[in-house]
């Protein structure tokens, strides 16, 4: 930038890039583009640090993808996982080194801020942001975007970054389109130290009675997070699918000190992700893995690459130029995260139909749990898995391809795949702390 419209910028106050949203795809985007040297604010409405409805999972692509130096602020660290399939059929998996571990998300998104803080980005809570502009009055020229606030300021940006959450108004602006939501109800659920023992280092997964639905258990200290999700429309039933788990745990006792719900909302294959110079990342963007809604690692990848990238639509001086490294962020996007949630999309469809057939295959068919593990771990994912093994990818067109099977039960699916011994460290029992945990 020459010295004039250096200038020129500081009278007019003028950001190099504005991110709005402070959670992992804002502060991530707002991390890439201040470590790039560029003047960075971001913009959240609420007060940090703020809860979250969230499980609060960091598996090995979320780690990857932090700042360096980032510690991760674990409050549990899980090496089993126990599975059952609607309250039935409960077996616990082991790993000798850790699968992934447990955060609280007011903690873990305070901290990546205050990450991008030190790196030079400029923090401004309580900011609702109304619309933003491109044309218009309020633009004073091409290579300028208008961000008009709930109250009527504006502040001037060279490039914004969206990273508003699954309600966003910069992805209404830029037109995503959505064609997958569900609904997740989460309840925080402090516990006496014997029943937090009991969990401490296994999570709970069960396969949920509605197509598509499953619900959790993840410990964090001396609170167990407790949720379930499935498709949006089903609310009564996912209310009472999250009741009747609480209840099957032994946990209708103990009072939750938070119960909230949330949206996910994933993107559709042809929702765009930028808008001349507005780009849009994580929820925002609709980019989140649709089987099993995990979005952190989402959200801490799409946004390192949106503040990539918005660094170098500030820097471009015409339209022309601004639209190709658009399309070069959105190339990026759909070769990393748009191949995995075409398979995920794939798996959920799969799974709608067959859960009997998952829960078999990951307590009881070696290949699947060691899958399970490295995705986990990090060491692969989803996508890489099923483009490097022939296997896996014939598998996954076949069960595709395979008619929906209503009457099959979880007994009949096990019957099909599982292989003839037990491997050693592994138990079954009922889905509560002291059987399915030995």
């Amino acid at each position: 930038m020459s010295g004039e419209n250096s200038s020129a910028d500081d009278v007019q106050q003028v950001w190099d890039v504005v991110v709005v949203g402070a959670g992992p795809a804002g502060a991530s985007a707002a991390y890439a583009a201040a470590v790039a040297g560029r003047r960075v604010l971001v913009l959240e409405k609420a007060e940090l640090p703020r809860y979250k409805t969230c499980g609060g999972g960091i598996i090995g692509p979320s780690r990857d993808s932090l700042p360096p130096g980032f510690e991760l602020p674990f409050r549990d660290r899980v090496n089993a996982v126990t599975f059952s399939n609607n309250g039935r059929f409960t077996r616990t998996r082991r790993s000798r080194q850790m699968l992934f571990g447990l955060i609280n998300r007011p903690e873990f998104d305070q901290q990546l801020v205050e990450h991008a803080q030190k790196a030079g980005a400029e923090l401004r809570t309580g900011a609702t942001v109304q619309r933003v502009e491109q044309h218009g009055s309020a633009v004073p020229d091409r290579r300028t975007v208008a961000v008009v606030l709930q109250g009527g300021e504006t502040l001037l940006a060279r490039a914004v970054v969206g990273a508003d959450g699954s309600a966003s108004r910069i992805g209404a602006h830029v037109g995503v389109k959505l064609d997958q939501v569900d609904l997740g109800l989460e309840a925080e659920i402090p516990v006496p130290e014997t029943v937090a023992e009991d969990w401490r280092g296994r999570v709970l997964i069960d396969w949920g009675p509605m197509p598509g639905s499953y619900g959790w258990v993840f410990p964090k200290g001396d609170t167990l997070t407790v949720g379930v999700i499935s498709a949006r429309g089903e609310g009564a039933a996912t209310k009472r699918y999250l009741e009747e788990f609480i209840g099957r745990l032994g946990l209708a006792g103990f009072e939750p000190s938070i119960s909230s719900g949330h949206l996910t909302r994933c993107r559709a294959d042809d929702s765009p992700l930028s808008r001349g110079r507005v780009l849009v990342c994580g929820d925002a963007a609709g980019l989140l893995e649709p089987w099993t809604r995990e979005g952190i690692s989402f959200a801490l990848r799409s946004g390192r690459l949106a503040g990539e990238w918005a660094v170098r639509i500030a820097e471009a001086h015409d339209a022309v130029d601004a639209r190709r490294q658009a399309l070069n962020y959105a190339f990026a996007v759909k070769a990393g995260l748009g191949v995995e949630m075409s398979v995920g999309k794939t798996m959920l469809a799969i799974f709608e139909r067959r859960p009997g057939l998952f829960h078999a295959a990951l307590t009881g068919f070696r290949p699947a749990w060691n899958a399970f593990r490295e995705i986990t771990q990090g060491k692969t994912t989803l996508g890489e898995l099923v483009r490097t093994h022939p296997m896996a990818q014939r598998g996954l067109a076949a069960l595709d391809r395979r008619a929906p099977a209503p009457a099959e039960t979880a007994e009949t699916a096990a019957a099909e795949s599982a292989e003839p011994d037990e491997p050693a460290g592994e138990t079954r029992g009922r889905t509560d702390g002291r059987t399915a945990s030995s």
